[in-house]
């Protein structure tokens, strides 16, 4: 069998509901031709369900990787996903991000050596969230910023993320002031980098540490390439019950260093020192 194209790395922990939205988003890609790992921070049965359901009657090639609960260990699931990873080429989102059907294909048109790709989401309000069924992802409503103002939406320029094409969606990503960095909910990147920089700081947990991988990237040389505008997902709304104070600091001291030291490489990544 021929290795797929590229593999999309897909974060969760305990949101069945989502999870299940955003895979039928991956159901519904233009291009079909991807491995689909999903990094299981220790779920309950709920989500292994869901899978199950997926895995029994998709065309996709659906991989689980799970590890048992024991707080946020998000950096750590996710190193063992890369090393699940069959293709040369990962891109990452969260299980709480529906993609729209072109995202994966405008990841793979866009990639280049020396890069990794930065996009970013749409958030949505929580009653949008709930009411998505798969027959709205199917015919992209979500995706629609008039269906979304008839079920409240406000208006903003924001929602020119799901309406730009062409040229304004170069001009957009051209001007945007947010910079391009490594974003957990939506980045791809060659394995080749991210096993060079070792993965995730899996001394991290919430806060930053998508980023911190993104800024040893940097410091190896690769460049990020603005996709803001171009490779769309539609952010589901939840709470976060998970952010500590103490994490976020914790997590502030290792970017700092990572930066002041321009370090390219963890200790605490893939490889265990």
């Amino acid at each position: 069998m021929a290795t797929p194209k590229l593999s999309v790395i897909l974060s969760t922990y305990n949101q069945p509901e989502w999870l299940e939205k955003v895979l039928w988003g991956y159901e519904y890609q233009t291009e079909a031709d991807f491995e689909l790992i999903i990094a299981d921070d220790g779920s309950s049965e709920e989500t292994q369900r869901v899978i199950n359901h997926f895995q029994n009657q998709s065309q996709l090639k659906i991989v689980h990787v799970w590890h048992e609960d024991n707080g946020f260990q998000k950096t750590k699931i996710l190193n063992k996903a890369i090393k699940a990873s069959t293709t040369d080429y990962l891109l990452f989102s969260d299980g709480d991000c529906i993609p729209r059907k072109d995202f994966v294909e405008k990841h793979l048109l866009n990639r280049a050596f020396g890069y990794f790709l930065s996009g970013g989401y749409f958030k949505l309000p929580m009653h949008i969230s709930e009411m998505i069924t798969e027959d709205d992802i199917r015919h992209e409503r979500c995706f629609d910023v008039e269906w979304l103002k008839k079920h409240g939406l406000k208006s903003s320029f924001k929602n020119n993320k799901l309406t730009a094409q062409g040229a304004k969606e170069k001009f957009l990503n051209w001007i945007t002031p947010t910079e391009a960095t490594w974003n957990g909910h939506n980045a791809s990147g060659w394995k080749e980098d991210i096993v060079k920089v070792n993965g995730f700081d899996e001394r991290m947990q919430y806060g930053g540490e998508d980023r911190e991988m993104g800024e040893r990237l940097f410091n190896l040389g690769i460049k990020a390439k603005q996709l803001r505008y171009t490779a769309i997902c539609v952010h589901l709304d939840h709470a976060r019950g998970y952010v500590k104070p103490e994490m976020l600091k914790k997590n502030a001291a290792i970017r700092k260093t990572t930066k002041e030291t321009k370090s390219v490489y963890t200790s605490f990544g893939i490889r265990k020192s």
